[in-house]
């Protein structure tokens, strides 16, 4: 048996720093209330979905004798980091990762499941199980409390005929859902929603950050599409969720090339939809993609960004930075890194540095807008 130990998972390639973690009570619970189940459980019959960093998949084969998984994460970072933490533990060849749909879940009958906070992407994961997954599949999903609803509950027992709640254990619970529903109708997703106003209609999977809503921060940078380089020819919508900004950018001027890109595979799926939608896929790119690391050094002109700030339920600055930095190796010298963030965290300074100089261009109550420029 490979030499396993939840201490030497790594979240990298995702952002890493002391009070960020790649295992918690959550994972170590799913497992525990899934002992007899994984046990039981022949190869292939097993899928772990939205796993953090691979603690579920890689304690599932190496604690539990399961071969043959097959997992689904939304993140690329967290898929990355599984497929690095499988190889330094020696279990590589016990698990494959796959898109959401038939092929992951087919035949599955237990299903371990970090639940995610979008009640929207539960209901697609939720979804795809009962249509996909064997009559007699069991789904353990688990969770830390404080970030557990009595709403998740209720979304569960749309889908499946029998919930059990386990007991807590170390801040954790668990949610063991059986007896799949029939489906009744075609998948609800992605949902459709046509923004009049913008004259532009949005698709988003359950994942997608905002759904078919445009957050205000997107809704700010819109408001200055016309004044970013007049000249370029190229540019980058970088971490596009839905693809409102890319979409909007090539509706406004028609002769340039873009490229949007999110490390979702949610927002992904999303942002083609979009594109689709509006009858723009043949000019607009949608890739997959860890910040920019598929995209060579000095290379684009002009990178549009609304960065998160939360790295799955922690606040924190990590994950802008890391965009931050790939803009400003991906931007060429006097191309523009166009910003909008909540005022309060005070990115400014950090732009200076890592990008060049920061002008703020506009400010409301809760957004600022900037522009960098490349050094």
């Amino acid at each position: 048996m490979p030499d396993f130990s939840f201490d030497r998972l790594r979240r990298y390639p995702d952002v890493e720093a002391e009070n960020l973690f790649a295992v918690d009570a959550s994972d170590r619970l799913i497992l525990d209330e899934a002992a007899a189940a994984l046990a039981a459980a022949g190869p292939g019959e097993v899928v772990v979905l939205e796993d953090h960093y691979g603690a579920l998949t890689l304690g599932a084969a190496a604690l539990h004798g399961a071969r043959g998984i097959r997992t689904h994460q939304d993140g690329l970072s967290g898929e990355e980091a599984l497929a690095r933490n499988a190889a330094e533990a020696g279990l590589a060849q016990a698990c494959r990762s796959l898109p959401l749909g038939e092929e992951l879940l087919a035949g599955a009958r237990v299903v371990l499941l970090q639940l995610p906070r979008s009640l929207s992407a539960l209901d697609e994961l939720a979804d795809a199980v009962r249509r996909f997954a064997a009559p007699d599949v069991r789904v353990f999903a688990g969770g830390r409390i404080k970030h557990m609803t009595i709403a998740m509950n209720e979304v569960l027992a749309r889908h499946f005929g029998e919930l059990r709640v386990s007991p807590a254990r170390q801040k954790s619970r668990v949610l063991v859902a059986s007896q799949p529903l029939p489906p009744t109708d075609a998948p609800a997703w992605p949902r459709v929603a046509r923004h009049d106003e913008l004259a532009l209609t949005v698709c988003a999977h359950g994942a997608a950050f905002a759904g078919t809503t445009i957050d205000i921060g997107t809704r700010y940078l819109l408001e200055f599409l016309d004044r970013m380089k007049p000249d370029a020819e190229e540019a980058i919508d970088l971490g596009c969720g839905t693809g409102v900004l890319a979409a909007s950018l090539a509706r406004r001027r028609p002769g340039l090339r873009l490229i949007a890109t999110d490390q979702s595979a949610a927002a992904v799926a999303s942002a083609r939809a979009t594109m689709e939608a509006n009858g723009l896929a043949d000019r607009v790119s949608v890739l997959r993609d860890d910040a920019l690391g598929s995209r060579p050094d000095a290379s684009a002109e002009l990178i549009l960004l609304n960065p998160p700030f939360h790295i799955g339920s922690s606040v924190h600055a990590g994950i802008a930075l890391k965009l931050f930095e790939d803009a400003a190796r991906v931007l060429r010298p006097g191309g523009e890194l166009w910003t909008v963030w909540n005022t309060h965290l005070g990115y400014r300074p950090a732009l200076t540095r890592i990008v060049g100089p920061t002008h703020q261009v506009g400010r409301n109550a809760k957004f600022t807008v900037t522009v960098s420029t490349r050094r």
